[in-house]
């Protein structure tokens, strides 16, 4: 009996997916990198051009946290809603208004401005095709059976990737550039809004579950201004802020076997680059057979919010 038993239990553990057999690791906190990694030289020149320094947008981005208490309220309401420490909302939203975007002065310039794109008619788009066409092509037929928003969409950026960046397909180029900067910035290339800063994909990839967590509407391709609305609005930006960084969290976790939950400028710096499913691959790959565990590093904008993050738990 005992010999059927173990037979049974080594049978399980050879079927059982890695990321069950053990727990996972748990990243240390605080920076990988002695000193900051380079800033990219796109956000040195806006920084620059707006005639402000990165201190000095730190601040004002802390100062706007520290003294609107309805939205501190918001943040730590929506992190509990997504099971995540609110630290990594905030950590985001700091990394954004330091090295992308100045901070507007008081919460309600976000609601402002939201109001300012309702009712404007926009799609998504490349050279005249709609990304509704675009998808329904022949290449994206393996995204088909997926069931939910994340994998789907994830699926369609994979696909992307490999035919058509960079490429001719059917007489039309592509090019070398990102699904998102693509298909999705109607304005112009690489443009993001809101208080969460999030992009029109992302929103897409996030909305199954933003629905099940928050309850707000699925968002739908063909639907652009509705998807700004939701990217815009201040409080619908936080659920799909949340959305993101649990999503990150997840991905370490069951590919990877490693929990960033307790390092802000990890979940920070994956906001920033996005991509958590492929990067949690790579860094499992690299992994495989080591040594010793190779941690995930933070880039310059996690860096800061790792090296201020006594300061900025106090906002909490």
């Amino acid at each position: 009996m005992a010999r059927i038993l173990s037979a049974i239990l080594l049978a399980l553990l050879v079927v059982m997916p890695a990321g069950l057999q053990a727990a996972p690791l748990t990243v240390p906190p605080g920076n990988r990198n002695a000193e900051q990694p380079p800033v990219p030289g796109a956000s040195v020149r806006r920084t620059k051009a707006g005639k402000t320094t990165f201190d000095v947008k730190y601040e004002k981005v802390r100062d706007l946290l520290a003294s609107d208490k309805r939205l501190m309220s918001k943040i730590r309401s929506t992190a509990s809603a997504y099971g995540i420490d609110p630290i990594h909302m905030i950590g985001a939203i700091v990394g954004e208004h330091t090295y992308n975007v100045d901070a507007y002065d008081n919460l309600q310039s976000y609601y402002v401005k939201a109001a300012s794109y309702a009712g404007n008619s926009f799609r998504f788009s490349y050279k005249g095709e709609n990304v509704e066409d675009f998808v329904d092509r022949p290449e994206f037929a393996e995204c088909a059976g997926k069931s939910d928003s994340y994998t789907l969409w994830t699926c369609r950026e994979d696909v992307w990737n490999s035919v058509f960046r960079g490429h001719s397909v059917g007489g039309k180029s592509y090019p070398d550039n990102r699904f998102s900067a693509v298909f999705f910035q109607p304005f112009y290339a690489g443009q993001t809004f809101g208080l969460g800063q999030i992009n029109p994909l992302t929103a897409l990839m996030m909305s199954d579950l933003v629905a099940e967590k928050s309850g707000y509407d699925r968002l739908d391709e063909t639907d652009a201004a509705g998807v700004y609305k939701a990217i815009m609005d201040p409080d619908i930006s936080l659920a799909f802020m949340a959305a993101v960084i649990r999503k990150s969290i997840d991905d370490y976790r069951s590919i990877a076997g490693m929990d960033i939950s307790k390092n802000p400028g990890i979940t920070a710096t994956l906001f920033n680059i996005g991509s958590s499913r492929q990067r949690a691959q790579a860094l499992a790959r690299r992994n495989a057979g080591a040594g010793s565990p190779v941690w995930p590093e933070e880039n310059y904008y996690g860096w800061l919010v790792n090296d201020r993050l006594e300061e900025l738990e106090k906002l909490l």
